[in-house]
């Protein structure tokens, strides 16, 4: 029986008993209860169609080091390997204020200028600036692992002092594997300090890309390199990035082939190819390359050698003049959509390919389940979620409700 049909019928069997317009037998009186009680009443927000995941992960351990008075930084990335191995990127540690509870979020703690982190009298361009804000983080775990419970299982503590490259390092922006790798190396992104990591899955340093703390636009020269993304055969593509305004395109042997992108030429009137801060690249089936042009709130898609294809806005024209926007991440899943995190809007917005809006969810807060930044977006084999949340300074799981409707959950990311 469909839902309008047994609908229908539940609004006949409610009038009949009401009204006393013929007998109606107890036995199907229970059957109309009964059906009612199966009825779908799940509301979309602000979690969707999931659940979150409540005290997850759990608290580091102390074994390596105390955390009394310590909690978690941003985190800059996330990527689920699998169910039990979930690899997270945070920004080191940052320390509590005097009387906050262990493990508190920093977005729920009155530090200031908690979202970037820098080194105290240091912009996020690594510039002098006259703000202070007295504390500095210490640059612990800032590559760890955990299992489906949340539960530390590995580290890479020898991979902190890669990031604290002081006065400029604030961290991991990005972590990643290819799906077409299978040895399962790991990508690491260094925005601040301009360089691309590649490790072994073990943890062992095998390549750089780009010169450590140099800026530039080159072969071997980023700007604030921001996302990776891969095709089949190895080749990649880097988005640069949050001061440079290109895509970057390597062979597999880590060989430069072109890039493309330039700024504006009329700021007010952004053309194709013209990119303020590409902060996110994903790679759809049919081999067509999707740029988060975060500055312009838009989506550029190209085709693999760099000629423009489509753009569309990611924003709404019903939007008030005044809501702003800070597209932080997105994804192609296996069944070709796009999801796509807007930091001020806090929600995940799902478009297909062509970019028509399909759905989207969330609320802004600092409650479970709620969303500030979704600057890490992941999914698992069994279906659940994963968000890296810079700006509350945590990561959350998050599980799908039963009866959940699998066009408004994010799909699988590919894997191979």
């Amino acid at each position: 029986m469909n839902r309008t049909v047994r609908s229908t019928m539940l609004m006949v069997t409610a009038l009949m008993l009401t009204s006393g317009c013929g007998p109606i037998e107890d036995s199907e009186a229970g059957q109309a209860q009964s059906e009612g009680m199966t009825r779908w009443s799940h509301q979309d927000w602000p979690t969707g169609h999931y659940q979150v995941v409540e005290d997850w992960p759990k608290p580091l351990p102390d074994d390596r080091h105390s955390h009394d008075g310590w909690t978690w930084g941003s985190m800059g990335g996330v990527y689920a390997e699998t169910p039990d191995r979930i690899w997270v990127a945070m920004r080191g540690e940052l320390p509590l204020p005097e009387g906050a509870a262990p493990w508190t979020p920093y977005g729920g703690t009155n530090l200031v200028g908690n979202a970037t982190g820098n080194t105290d009298g240091i912009s996020a361009t690594c510039r002098e600036t006259s703000n202070r804000r007295g504390w500095e983080r210490r640059f612990e775990h800032s590559i760890f692992i955990v299992d489906g419970e949340g539960n530390l299982v590995d580290e890479w503590p020898h991979a902190d002092s890669l990031f604290a490259q002081l006065p400029c390092g604030r961290g991991p922006h990005q972590i990643k594997m290819s799906p077409y790798d299978p040895d399962k190396h790991v990508w690491i992104i260094d925005d601040q300090l301009h360089v691309i990591y590649r490790f072994t899955y073990e943890g062992e340093l095998v390549h750089t890309l780009g010169e450590l703390g140099v800026l530039g636009r080159g072969p071997n020269n980023f700007n604030r390199p921001t996302d990776i993304a891969w095709l089949p055969d190895g080749t990649y593509f880097i988005s640069d990035g949050y001061s440079g305004t290109r895509v970057a395109k390597y062979d597999s042997d880590d060989n430069f082939l072109m890039d493309w992108g330039s700024a504006p030429a009329d700021p007010r009137n952004p053309g194709p190819s013209e990119f303020r801060t590409p902060h996110s690249i994903a790679i759809s089936a049919d081999r067509r390359v999707f740029v988060v042009d975060r500055g312009h709130a838009r989506m550029q898609v190209f085709d693999e050698n760099g000629n423009f294809l489509d753009m569309w806005p990611l924003t709404s024209p019903h939007w008030p003049d005044n809501q702003g926007t800070l597209m932080v991440n997105h994804l192609i899943t296996t069944d070709q959509y796009v999801w796509v995190g807007d930091a001020p809007t806090n929600r995940l917005m799902k478009f297909d390919l062509e970019g028509n809006h399909l759905y989207s969810w969330g609320a802004p807060g600092l409650q479970p389940g709620r969303l500030a930044c979704s600057h890490g977006i992941t999914t698992d084999q069994e279906g659940n979620l994963f968000i890296a949340d810079c700006f509350a300074g945590r990561v959350q799981k998050f599980e799908p409700v039963a009866g959940a409707d699998p066009d408004k959950l994010v799909g699988q990311i590919l894997r191979e």
